[in-house]
């Protein structure tokens, strides 16, 4: 049984389409017109072993916000599509992840309960290209809401801002590949003692 998710979403502002594959093999092909926001959705591909289409169009002429915001609702929302049932998942995923000087540490529940804790260094550079980096926490932000999963994100030390934010999304591809992989002890369990995730 496939787990793909599809979600497409149109506004005044932006217009975007998300397809994720859980059980890929990491082939990616995105586009928003932020260059490194791209990147950072190449990272969660291919670390989270997700076949993963993006293309959005948004009002880049005004600033990037609204672009990512809304392939950050529209990517969660398809992967909670692609979620199914849940029935024999692991359910939970953590990795630590360093990019040189930088570490980020991810642990998540695909709990169906939306909950975002996160830290990163307060001092770091604002701007990466066209990527405003105090977008991280507002893209994980809109991720959370529409997968409805708990997501811990910690960055206890870093320099670099593109080491801290891309660390954090190598360590969150992981986290959400474990977590929503199919454990061959559970098939046909849901991974609940409430029946309901």
């Amino acid at each position: 049984m496939s787990r793909v998710g599809r979600v497409e979403r149109s506004t005044k502002e932006t217009s975007v389409l998300v397809e994720i594959d859980l059980d890929g093999s990491g082939k990616v092909d995105v586009s928003t017109g932020v260059g490194f926001y791209d990147h950072m959705l190449d990272q969660l591909g291919r670390h989270g072993l997700f076949d993963l289409t993006v293309k959005t169009e948004g009002d880049l002429h005004i600033d990037s916000h609204h672009t990512i915001e809304d392939t950050a609702l529209a990517l969660g929302a398809a992967f909670k599509q692609a979620l199914g049932d849940k029935v024999g998942i692991y359910r939970f995923g953590n990795c630590t992840v360093p990019l040189d000087e930088s570490l980020a540490q991810v642990t998540v529940d695909l709990s169906g309960r939306p909950y975002l804790v996160h830290t990163e260094p307060e001092k770091m550079a604002p701007m990466i290209g066209e990527y405003d980096t105090t977008m991280t926490r507002h893209i994980l932000e809109s991720f959370v809401a529409q997968a409805q999963i708990a997501l811990h994100v910690h960055v206890p030390y870093g320099r670099n801002a593109h080491h801290i934010v891309e660390c954090q999304f190598k360590a969150l591809a992981r986290a959400l590949r474990y977590a929503s992989e199919r454990d061959p002890r559970a098939a046909g369990i849901l991974p609940s003692t409430k029946g309901a995730l």
